[in-house]
C-alpha cells in the first residue's frame, strides 16, 4: 500500500517536472530574442551588464516611430480639428443669438393702418403721444409715409405706385433695458385711442431665436460626442493592432513574470503620446482657422457681404475662452487615448489569460 502511494506521488512529481522543463525549454528558446530587446533593461529583476548602457532603458515597450502610430496620429489630428471647429462654430452662433435677441428685446413697434374716413398722421400722433408717457419708453421714432414704403422694397421692388395701396406706418419704441414698460396696459390705451394701431414686442421671434440658438448648441455637443467616439474606436483598433504585432513579447513578459499592470502602463504612456501629438496638432489647426476667418472677415467688412455676415455672426473672434476651450478638448482626447488604450490592453491580457 505504501509502494502505491509512494507511486503515485512520484509519477505526480515526475509529470510536474516534465511540464516545467517543456516551459524552460520554451522559454530558453524565446530568451535570445527577448534579450535582444532595449525595454529588457526596465524589468525591475534585470541587471545591466556593464557592456549595455542604460540608454537602452530609455527605449520604449512598443515602437514610437510606426506607420500604424503615424496614422492614428492623423486620425486623432482631424478629429480634434473637426470637434474644435464644431465647439467654435457653436460659441459663435450662441453669441450671435444673444446679440440678436438683445437688440430686438430693446424695441417694440407700433403699426397704425390706415381707415377710411380717418386722418393717418392723427392717429400715428397719438400713438406717439401715448407711448412717450408710458414709463420705461425713452424714445420715440415714427417713420413717415416715404420710409415706411422704403420698408416694402426688398420684397415688393422698386419703381411702384403705393398710392393705392394701405401702407401702414412704423412707430419704434426704445425700450429701457432696466425699467421695461407695462405693454398690457400701452396695447390696451392703443385700442382705446387709436383704431386699427397693433403693438409688437417681437416675444415670438425672441423666443424662436433662442430655440434655434439652443438646438444648434445641442447639435454641436453631438457631433463633439461622436467625434469622440469615433476617435475612442480608432484607438480600440490601433491598440489591438500594437497588442498583435507585439504578442509573442508580451507572451514571454507574462512567463518571466511581468504584471498586467506593467505591460498595460506601457502601452498607455505610447498612446498617450500619440494623443497629446494629434490633439496639440488638431487643436492648433483649429485655432488657426478662426484667426484666419477672423482676420478675413475684418478685412472684407466694407463690402455689403462682409456687413451682412457681421450682422448675423457679428465679429468671427473666439475670444480667449473659445481658444481655452479648443485646448481642453485637445487635452480631452489625448486623455481619452490614453484611458481607452489601458482599458483595450486590460480587456485583451484578460482575453490571453
Amino acid at each position: 500500500m505504501e509502494r502505491v502511494d509512494w507511486c503515485s506521488e512520484t509519477g505526480g512529481s515526475m509529470s510536474m517536472i516534465s511540464a516545467w522543463r517543456d516551459r524552460l525549454h520554451d522559454w530558453a528558446n524565446r530568451m535570445p530574442r527577448l534579450v535582444q530587446q532595449p525595454w529588457m533593461t526596465r524589468l525591475p529583476w534585470v541587471v545591466r551588464s556593464e557592456e549595455d548602457p542604460a540608454r537602452h532603458g530609455q527605449q520604449p515597450l512598443v515602437p514610437a516611430a510606426s506607420i500604424a502610430g503615424r496614422a492614428l496620429v492623423t486620425v486623432i489630428a482631424i478629429m480634434t480639428f473637426l470637434a474644435g471647429l464644431t465647439a467654435g462654430a457653436a460659441q459663435l452662433v450662441s453669441e450671435a443669438s444673444a446679440g440678436w435677441r438683445s437688440s430686438v428685446a430693446r424695441e417694440v413697434t407700433i403699426q397704425v393702418r390706415p381707415a377710411p374716413a380717418r386722418d393717418v398722421d392723427a392717429d400715428v400722433a397719438r400713438a406717439v403721444s401715448l407711448s412717450r408717457a408710458t414709463p420705461g419708453v425713452t424714445a420715440v421714432r415714427a417713420y413717415t409715409r416715404a420710409e415706411s414704403e422704403r420698408l416694402l422694397e426688398p420684397w415688393l421692388g422698386t419703381g411702384l405706385n403705393f398710392d393705392e395701396l394701405p401702407v401702414p406706418r412704423i412707430i419704434v419704441l426704445q425700450i429701457d433695458p432696466e425699467r421695461r414698460p407695462d405693454f398690457g396696459a400701452l396695447r390696451r390705451s392703443l385700442a382705446d385711442t387709436v383704431r386699427g394701431a397693433t403693438l409688437d414686442d417681437h416675444r415670438l421671434w425672441i423666443d424662436r431665436l433662442g430655440t434655434m440658438a439652443n438646438t444648434l448648441v445641442l447639435l454641436g455637443i453631438g457631433i463633439m460626442i461622436l467625434v469622440l467616439a469615433a476617435t475612442g474606436l480608432a484607438v480600440v483598433f490601433a491598440t489591438r493592432g500594437a497588442m498583435a504585432g507585439n504578442r509573442e513579447i508580451v507572451e514571454v513578459l507574462h512567463f518571466v513574470g511581468a504584471s498586467d499592470d506593467y505591460i498595460a502602463r506601457e502601452f498607455q504612456k505610447h498612446f498617450l503620446r500619440l494623443g497629446m501629438r494629434g490633439g496639440a496638432i488638431g487643436g492648433a489647426c483649429a485655432a488657426v482657422f478662426f484667426l484666419g476667418a477672423g482676420a478675413l472677415a475684418a478685412t472684407v467688412v466694407a463690402t455689403p457681404g462682409g456687413t451682412q455676415i457681421q450682422a448675423l455672426f457679428g465679429t468671427i473672434d473666439l475670444g480667449g475662452g473659445g481658444y481655452l476651450a479648443i485646448a481642453a478638448i485637445a487635452s480631452v482626447v489625448a486623455g481619452l487615448t490614453a484611458i481607452v488604450s489601458r482599458l483595450t490592453v486590460r480587456r485583451t491580457l484578460l482575453e490571453l489569460g
